[in-house]
């Protein structure tokens, strides 16, 4: 009942009354207006505040009365004039043809806006008692403002066809063709703004901002894609507020009592100016400072808003906004306003009052509240406020392109130059002419102001999207300027469209060290954050990363794991390549095997220079010189073969290793065969009724020879077919590499391995069949023992070399390698050196024979 109540446009209290179009404060009247052969309208939020009062139902309702002028937006309704009139005096544009404007004040009320929208449209305004017949219909609007008020335009005008012009109505919902086909705009959307502002944090490193926004289509849907994109680039909002200007001082106190209690430093305002009038208002009242402004087109360059004590809240603030211009002629122009150019027009003595803050005339019913008396005849040359301020022409630029894009396309359409026009007949007849001409022209323009400015629409009614970086700074004088720090530019690539300027940037509390604002500081190198649970993903702890891993960049949110070859350092801020471990000749374990195996080497050497010293001794002539040889030479070639175990493995010594160790090992128990057969041969010929054969020498020859080629016949085939390789083994340990042998053929190792085994279980089986032979002839006792080590050491050598990690297997490998020399040697010629060098007296014949040749009992 109430909107009904107010959607009737005149409420005429005494029935006669003329309709004063000229009215103040009253949006169903142009308040500015001119005759002429077309007309355009415009609506602009003059007054910024409604006097709104509860209808009785028992009385007529009272007129919607709007106050508070706006001396910004009156600059702009007269930037409209400026345009028009210029326009007007062009022979290029509309040659013979007057263009006339009705303005009319939306007072920056969606309510007013409809009353306004409906006068615009109809050309005549609907009345409770009568109708009062307007001279013209508009041909295309400029407005509004706001976008909450522009979409309360553009949805009446829509189905009309009648082109509207926005020059501050930011919100990107109105891009959208379906539900605004005829609306256009010479701002860019808020769809780049709110992408450029979260850039703008991230820039920055702002992850923890508080956001606060008008409780209306602009700055809600700007907030919304904001907080969209922030969140994308890893910023967190602590709380998001939404206020009107219309709320409760205890809303707005509520509000400012959110940001004092909030932690974030840096606050984004995605407000509208009567918003940030009554924000700051309470603002200042409480006297909240030091945050970090960020502000959006529609205030950060508001001049007015640069006064010494809001200042000291906004200092430092920062924000986009379009580009400024000059308008050539605009600011004589300006000066030139004045009440004697329509004495009856009560908007333009509301202005001179306001400014000059005096009664035009005491004949003349007024309520202001001024006491002094002027005659208009003041200069507005000497007066500095909102409305003669011309340094930052930013939305006027816009409203200035807006009344050329129309009277342009009002060009167009009346020479019939736009492709697709409706109809021929009403070339260059502008009675005939119909706004969804007009509507199509605009959609089609493409002009260059003098400025050199590019004007042009997309297909859903926009401009190129350019913006303005600019820093509330302190000049050398103690004012606010708006300094240019960067721009960003939509229609470049994404990576380019965001640059700042190399100029020095005024934070808040016009302080050159930038605010810090984050939940939780960045975790330090080797540190990763872990989000706290129930908190925004800003809000971490740092954890220690894991082995293995490092993060030495702070905008990392994970710890990166190191390449296969490298691990982390102690501080796990980067990867260092892994220790190679290998084992060395340098290390301790490399030291004392390196020196059991050359003491085998010396004491193998010492034997047979013994044996060679006493070669023509019985004792040395019974165990088969050649053979005893033999066997020396094989051992110290088991011992010295343990040293290619050492070091660090390469092709040669991988293959070299293995085979060096099948093949002496295999002629060494070729040897310990041959001769453990030669001595039971022996034996059993020397028996008395015996008709056993002797093992000649050179049968013992062929059989050493055969036994040991056969290996070499195993080995040749292993290195042919699968040698053994150097291999870096990742999978053993984590935090190092072991360097080591791969077999190659598991087969060809374990043939080699198996085929000793072979050798050295027939020389026991020989030795045990041996064990009783008289004790002047008792090496086949030796040799069992002596196989009975080797085979002990190797059965314990597969668990032990199949379990030991890295360096260790080889050791085990060594270990085997020596210990079973070592009990070869020992069992065999320690006893015979024993003989030798100890107790020489039994080195006879006598006394070698002396029980062989006894029978048994």
């Amino acid at each position: 009942m109430l909107i009904f109540g107010f959607l009737l446009l005149c409420s005429i209290e005494a029935k006669g009354e003329e309709a004063n179009c000229s009215m103040i404060g009253n949006p169903e009247y142009p308040l500015l207006s001119k005759d002429g052969d077309i007309i355009i309208g415009g609506a602009f939020s003059i007054h910024s505040k409604i006097h709104l009062e509860t209808p009785s139902f028992t009385e007529k309702p009272h007129r919607l009365m709007c106050t508070s002028l706006n001396l910004r937006e009156f600059r702009f309704a007269q930037t409209m004039i400026f345009a028009t009139e210029e326009i007007n005096s062009k022979r290029n544009i509309l040659p013979n043809i007057s263009v006339g404007y009705q303005i009319f004040d939306s007072c920056g009320s969606t309510l007013a806006s409809m009353r306004s929208s409906m006068a615009l449209i109809n050309g005549q305004e609907l009345t409770a008692e009568q109708t009062c017949y307007g001279k013209t219909a508009v041909k295309a609007i400029i407005g509004e403002s706001e976008s909450s008020s522009t979409i309360v335009l553009s949805r009446a005008t829509g189905p009309f066809q009648i082109p509207v012009i926005s020059h501050f109505a930011t919100c990107a919902c109105l891009s959208n063709r379906k539900q605004f086909p005829s609306f256009f705009r010479t701002i860019p959307s808020d769809y780049y703004q709110s992408r450029a502002l979260a850039q703008l944090v991230k820039h920055f490193g702002w992850t923890w901002v508080g956001a606060v926004r008008s409780d209306n289509d602009y700055g809600n849907n700007g907030m919304a894609t904001f907080v969209e994109v922030a969140e994308r680039e890893g910023v967190c909002i602590e709380y998001s507020e939404a206020i009107l200007r219309t709320n409760s001082k205890e809303k707005i106190a509520n509000v400012v009592e959110v940001m004092k209690k909030g932690t974030a430093n840096v606050i984004v305002a995605f407000l509208a100016q009567g918003e940030m009038d009554v924000l700051l208002e309470e603002i200042i009242r409480q006297n909240v400072t030091g945050l970090q402004w960020v502000g959006s087109e529609s205030w950060i360059t508001a001049k007015y808003l640069a006064t010494e004590s809001v200042s000291k809240v906004l200092g430092g603030a920062i924000g986009f906004t379009i580009s400024k211009s000059k308008i050539p002629g605009l600011k004589e122009f300006l000066l030139k306003v004045s009440p004697s150019q329509n004495p009856t027009n009560s908007l333009l003595r509301e202005f001179w009052e306001m400014t000059f803050g005096c009664r035009l005339s005491p004949t003349i019913s007024s309520k202001t509240e001024y006491e002094k008396f002027c005659d208009g005849s003041e200069n507005l040359s000497n007066v500095s406020n909102a409305f003669t301020d011309v340094s930052e022409l930013r939305i006027s630029n816009n409203v200035y392109k807006a009344v050329y894009a129309i009277a342009i396309a009002l060009h167009n359409t009346l020479a019939c130059t736009t492709n697709g026009a409706h109809d021929n007949t009403t070339c260059g007849k502008k009675d005939l002419m119909v706004s969804n001409q007009v509507l199509h022209s605009l959609q089609n323009v493409n002009f260059t102001m003098a400025s050199g400015e590019r004007v042009f629409f997309d297909r859903n009614g926009d401009p190129t999207a350019r913006y303005e970086l600019v820093n509330w700074q302190k000049n050398g004088s103690g004012e606010i300027s708006f300094i240019t720090v960067g721009h960003y530019d939509a229609s470049l690539l994404s990576e380019q469209q965001f640059v700042m300027n190399s100029i020095n940037i005024f934070w808040a509390g016009d302080s050159h060290m930038k605010p810090n604002s984050v939940c939780s500081e960045s975790c330090q190198p080797g540190f990763r954050p872990a989000v706290i649970k129930g908190r925004p993903a800003c809000c971490f702890e740092c954890l220690r990363c894991p082995s293995g891993e490092i993060r030495n960049t702070t905008d990392s949110a994970e710890c990166i794991k190191c390449p296969l070859e490298y691990w982390s350092n102690e501080n796990h801020s980067a990867c260092i390549l892994k220790k190679v471990e290998f084992l060395s000749f340098e290390e301790n374990m490399g030291i004392l095997l390196t020196a059991f195996s050359l003491t085998g080497v010396s004491l193998t050497i010492a034997v047979a220079l013994v044996f060679y010293h006493f070669m023509d001794t019985p004792l040395i002539k019974a165990s088969n010189t050649e053979l005893s040889f033999l066997l020396l030479f094989s051992l110290m070639l088991c011992f010295l073969c343990s040293l290619t175990f050492i070091g660090q493995p390469s092709e040669w010594s991988c293959m070299l290793r293995h085979t060096a160790f099948g093949i002496t090992f295999a002629l060494c128990m070729s040897c310990v065969l041959a001769r453990t057969f030669a001595v039971v041969m022996a034996f059993k010929a020397t028996v008395p009724g015996t008709n056993v054969p002797q093992c000649s020498l050179p049968l013992q020859r062929i059989s050493v020879f055969c036994c040991t080629l056969f290996q070499v016949i195993i080995c040749t085939l292993w290195l042919t077919l699968a040698p053994p390789m150097p291999y870096k083994n990742f999978a053993h340990s984590t935090d190092k590499i072991i360097l080591e042998c791969d077999l190659g053929s598991a087969i060809g190792f374990w043939a080699v391995l198996g085929y000793i085994g072979l050798l050295a279980v027939l020389c026991f089986i020989l030795a045990f069949m041996a064990r009783k032979l008289p004790d002047n002839f008792n090496e086949a006792k030796f040799i069992t023992f002596s196989m009975l080590i080797f085979c002990a050491v190797w059965v314990t050598f597969i668990p032990a070399y199949v379990s030991s990690p890295g360096k260790f297997t080889v050791a085990v490998e060594i270990f085997a390698i020596l210990a079973s020399s070592f009990g070869l040697f020992l069992c065999i010629f320690t006893p015979k050196c024993y003989i030798i060098i100890l107790k020489p007296e039994k080195n006879t014949r006598k006394h070698i024979m002396g029980k062989a040749l006894d029978k048994p009992q």
